[in-house]
């Protein structure tokens, strides 16, 4: 009998096993491990979708080729966005008057040798580099926001570009994921920004007070934060930063400090960009709007289509809830949203104007 009792365990730890198997294949890079028992199993992390590979963009015959010709451009790697990512990376390519001199810095929480695989097939020719951004040293400064996708962990990471840029990185242009360049990126990155820290569209007619809570505007003391300023709504999503005077001023952990009061005071609704409001607002240099085209997304609850705002055009961002991409395969798309499509490289995408 206690043979018999071995047999029937043995079988059914090995049914356990080929479940586990058949429902997380292994993946031949980047596995991890999980533990039941005194068993270990790989499991796999979710496949990354795949991408044409874009064409070949080579430099102008005006173009330099020294360290001071390199434009560095920080983004977020994101399963999620990675989709959105190629495809601001495309549109920079093709606008840039020098798209050799592009250097991408791009920031992960979760770095899988899969990620830089499928960046390299698809750019074979740029310039990158991927850091790890520690989730854990913002995690537990993070408060609940309107939207889960702003309280993610990467979605901080520009807080802390500083800290993670290599020293010889002076200055540094900051884009979300869900946008393209349809102009050369080289005309922001040669902004004059005084002695400002950053430098971004923002926009003074928006209604500055509703970024906070009654809470932060009752109380005589940070009501008092923004005496001696103008301050102006300006998105993050878009940002020239002089990551030297960031580090020199210490405005990291004047953004931490922020979040530390939103922690006791709940004292606004969004994710980063109120701390970056509180101590930039009316302190930055103001480049034209043309260079954020934002809201593209609608709002962060339904995220209804929005038509494009009167003027000229250089970057298009689809900040808000609907993504381009997502409301394409959707069948769904808005009309903005097909001014995203000619950039998307991802491989089984047939949008409906192609059909």
């Amino acid at each position: 009998m206690a043979s018999l009792s071995f047999v029937f365990g043995l079988l059914s730890s090995l049914l356990l096993l080929l479940l586990l198997f058949l429902f997380n294949p292994i993946a031949p890079t980047a596995a991890r491990t999980i533990r039941i028992g005194a068993t270990i199993i790989m499991k796999s992390p979710p496949d990354l979708p795949t991408f044409r590979e874009a064409p070949s963009f080579r430099n102008g015959h005006a173009c330099g080729y020294h360290k001071s010709d390199v434009i560095h451009i920080a983004m977020t790697l994101d399963v999620n966005y990675i989709r959105g990512t190629m495809a601001a990376v495309l549109s920079m390519l093709q606008h840039s008057t020098c798209p050799e001199n592009l250097s991408f810095h791009f920031l992960s929480a979760h770095y899988e040798p899969q990620l830089s695989s499928r960046i390299k097939s698809t750019f074979p020719y740029l310039n990158f580099k991927i850091y790890r951004f520690d989730s854990n040293r913002v995690r537990e400064k993070i408060s609940r926001s309107i939207r889960q996708a702003l309280d993610q962990p990467l979605n901080y990471a520009r807080i802390y570009l500083a800290d993670i840029l290599p020293a010889h990185v002076q200055r540094v242009i900051y884009l979300d994921s869900d946008l393209v360049v349809v102009d050369d990126i080289g005309k922001l990155w040669s902004v004059d920004m005084e002695d400002k820290v950053v430098s971004a569209p923002d926009y003074c007619h928006a209604n500055f007070t509703q970024y906070f809570t009654n809470k932060f505007w009752s109380d005589p003391k940070l009501a008092r934060t923004f005496e001696g300023r103008n301050p102006c709504y300006f998105n993050t999503g878009v940002m020239v930063v002089d990551v030297h005077k960031w580090r020199r001023g210490g405005y990291t952990q004047k953004v931490e400090e922020w979040m530390a009061v939103q922690k006791r005071k709940r004292i606004y609704h969004l994710g980063s960009l109120p701390p970056f409001l509180l101590v930039l607002a009316g302190n930055i240099k103001a480049v034209d709007h043309r260079w954020n085209q934002h809201g593209l997304g609608g709002d962060n609850f339904e995220g209804k289509c929005r038509n494009l705002h009167p003027g000229p055009i250089s970057l298009l961002h689809w900040s808000g809830k609907g993504k381009p991409w997502l409301r394409l395969d959707s069948r769904k798309p808005c009309i903005v949203d097909h001014l995203w499509a000619p950039y998307d490289l991802y491989s089984s995408s047939r949008h409906p104007l192609e059909e």
